[in-house]
Parts: C-alpha cells; sequence; structure tokens
C-alpha cells in the first residue's frame, strides 16, 4: 500500500471517530440528553441547554460534509460513507423537527435570549449552512420532504438574530447562500454587506480583523476566510457590475491562498503549531483554510498538494493520537492534544469541539486525486529545518 492511502485511511479513520457520537446520538433522537456537560455552572452560564446540540451538528457536518457527499473507490470507506450519511440525514431530521428532545429553535429573539441580541444558534445554523452547501446531494436532495421543509424552516428563522459586528456578519452571509443553494430568495443586503464590511477589515497579507481590530487566534481559518470564499463564490453572478462578483471571488481566492501557504509554514516538522488566541480547542480547526484550499484545489504557489497532506495528516496525529482526547461515550473532552479544560472559554462546551471536522475537508478529495496518489514530500517546516535549501517567504497586499 501507498503512503498516501496508507495516510488517508489513517484520516478517514479518525474522522469517523469524531463524528461517530454526534451522528449516532443524532439519530437516535438522544444527542443532548448523551452529550457531556462538563462544569454544569460554566455550561448554565453559556445558556447550552438551548444550542448545544446544534453547535455540535452544525460543525461536525460542516467538516464531514465533503466525504460524506463523494463516493469513494474502497469498499470499507465507501460502506462507511453510506452509513454515516444515512445517519446525518436523520440527524438532521431530529434536530429541525420541533418535536423531536434535540429540538431548539434557530432564531431567538434578544428577549427570549435574556436581553442578549448575539444568539449563538445563529453561528452554528451558518455552520450547517457551510456544511449543507459543501454536501448538498448527500445532506439535502435525499432527504424527506417533510425535513427538507423543516431544514429551509429552520435556517430562515435564524435571520431572527441580529449578528454581532465582527466575524458573526459571515454567520448571516452564509445562511443565505445556503438558502439561496436549497431554492430560495436570498437577502441580498445581508450578503453585500458581510463581504464588503470585511473588505474594510482587511488588514493584508491574507489576514482580515475580527471586526475592526486583529487578533492573533486562527479566526480567519476557523471562520472569516473559509466563509468568504464560499459567500463570494455562490454569489459571484449577482453582482456583475463591472464585474464586481468575479473580481471578488477572485480576490478571496488569492487571499485564501496566501493564508493557507502561511498556515502550512506554522505546522512545526512534529506536528505541532502555536496554540494561540481563543478558541484554541477547536484543536485542527485552526486548518479550515488550509483544508479547504485543498479541497477546493485553491493550492498556493509554490507549495505541492503531497505537502499539505503531509502537514495536516501530522497536525491530526498530534491532536487525536494521544490518551485522554475522548470520554468513554466517544465524545470529544475540551483541549488542544488532551484533556485540558482550562484551555476552554466560558463559551465552549463538548458541541463546539466538533469545528476540528473542518480540518478533514480533504477527504471529500477521491482516492485517485493527486492530493492522495502523489509521493511523499516533506512539509515546508520540516524541509527547512531539516536544513535544505527553500526559496524565500513572500507577503501579499
Amino acid at each position: 500500500m501507498d503512503h498516501g492511502k496508507k495516510e488517508r485511511i489513517r484520516q478517514a479513520d479518525t474522522l469517523m471517530k469524531i463524528i461517530s457520537p454526534v451522528l449516532t446520538h443524532g439519530a437516535d433522537g438522544t444527542l443532548f440528553s448523551a452529550m457531556p456537560k462538563g462544569d454544569e455552572d460554566k455550561w448554565a452560564r453559556a445558556n447550552k441547554d438551548k444550542y448545544a446540540a446544534l453547535e455540535a451538528v452544525g460543525r461536525t457536518l460542516c467538516g464531514a460534509a465533503p466525504w460524506l457527499n463523494t463516493k469513494q473507490s474502497d469498499p470499507y470507506e465507501e460502506e462507511q460513507r453510506q452509513k454515516y450519511a444515512d445517519l446525518a440525514r436523520k440527524t438532521i431530521a431530529d434536530i429541525t423537527d420541533p418535536d423531536s428532545p434535540d429540538y431548539r429553535p434557530f432564531g431567538v429573539t434578544t428577549e427570549e435570549n435574556g436581553g442578549n441580541p448575539f444568539c449563538q444558534s445563529l453561528v452554528d445554523a451558518a455552520f450547517l449552512s457551510q456544511g449543507i452547501i459543501r454536501g448538498k446531494e448527500e445532506l439535502f436532495d435525499k432527504l424527506p420532504d417533510k425535513t427538507k421543509k423543516d431544514l429551509i424552516r429552520c435556517l430562515a428563522d435564524s435571520r431572527k438574530v441580529r449578528p454581532a459586528h465582527n466575524n458573526w456578519l459571515l454567520f448571516s452571509g452564509m445562511v443565505e447562500a445556503a438558502l439561496f443553494t436549497l431554492g430560495e430568495e436570498p437577502d441580498l443586503m445581508r450578503v453585500d454587506y458581510c463581504l464588503s464590511q470585511h473588505e474594510q477589515w482587511y488588514k493584508g497579507d491574507g489576514a482580515y480583523g475580527d471586526g475592526a481590530a486583529f487578533h492573533f487566534d486562527y479566526y480567519n481559518s476557523y471562520v472569516i476566510l473559509p466563509m468568504i470564499v464560499d459567500i463570494a463564490r455562490i454569489f459571484e453572478p449577482f453582482f456583475p457590475e463591472g464585474g464586481y462578483g468575479r473580481r471578488r471571488y477572485e480576490q478571496a481566492k488569492q487571499r485564501s491562498a496566501r493564508y493557507a501557504a502561511v498556515l502550512e509554514r506554522l505546522i512545526a516538522p512534529d506536528g505541532t503549531f502555536p496554540p494561540v488566541g481563543r478558541s484554541i480547542t477547536y484543536r485542527t480547526g485552526a486548518f479550515h483554510a488550509l483544508s479547504q484550499a485543498a479541497y477546493l484545489g485553491n493550492i498556493p504557489e509554490g507549495l505541492h498538494k503531497a505537502q499539505i497532506r503531509e502537514a495536516l495528516g501530522s497536525v491530526i496525529r498530534r491532536c487525536f493520537d494521544g490518551d485522554g482526547n475522548f470520554y468513554e461515550n466517544g465524545f470529544l473532552k475540551t483541549g488542544l492534544c488532551g484533556d485540558q479544560p482550562g484551555l476552554g472559554e466560558l463559551y465552549i462546551c463538548a458541541g463546539s469541539l466538533y469545528l476540528c471536522t473542518t480540518g478533514f475537508l480533504q477527504l471529500g478529495l477521491t482516492e485517485d486525486d493527486e492530493f492522495w496518489s502523489s509521493p511523499y514530500e516533506p512539509p515546508t517546516s520540516a524541509l527547512i529545518w531539516s536544513g535544505k535549501d527553500h526559496p524565500a517567504d513572500h507577503a501579499i497586499n
């Protein structure tokens, strides 16, 4: 068995281990009751009774969708893909059915949210939306008619939530992208505003501020660049004036590719990366933008697919192969590479952690893709620190 195939098997097995408890319990209508609650006081203060199940499902499907949506040539992997795709459809039915114990409203008014206008349900409606877009054939087209209607109703209901004036603007735009993809009329003002406002927050060299301020964290990867790319791509035809939509999409791809190149260089030869900024317990979600670049073929100049494969593979092993990452019932524990609850902010719960699946988008590429079939190439950091010569890195505007 060649190296790339072995690496694919390792990554696919890890993804299945991660998503299994969410989709198994989601399909049975027992997701909320089965989820670890952790610190009960913290859970209550963060209102997780209202959002935890949607968090787990939205984030799981955001990252797993490309794999769930792609027929595989390996018989075992294809059997597992079909199994989990079926569980995913049942899970979507579960969280969108008002009669299900896992259901919570996607749209909550300020009054219903204890006076807080910024409701978490919008965040995870957006991650679910991104997953539906990435896996529409399996995650929407094959749904029963009732579930299709329930899903559209729930996503549209999230419009009640006012986004904060930061990366949350993209959550509103992402929901509009999904509604349009599912045949509904989009609110183009939400779309144009989220993209135009982020243009005002661009800081250079592929990075945006999270709002007006710049933070040293991974939110350009967790949320900002992947959502800008997907929203700009879907709505490119809606802004034809002077080629505006096309230029905006091409610019988004260029910036995302640059940021992906930076992310790849941040991965050390041993698979570690700087544990800086908030939400670090999203683990491999820090490499969402790099994984998306590989999945979409938006490869940074001077970087090869095999290098990205090896870099992502080393991070996946570092984050998940050790002891202490999972509870006995299979759910993830809070941490970066183990049981590290001190790394989790107030808003982090068991459901939040499943944004880690966005580091696995490359599994949406078939086994015969160059990403998997290419021979081993060391990632950039490993190559340079081995003493070999390499072209210098350069910023973009």
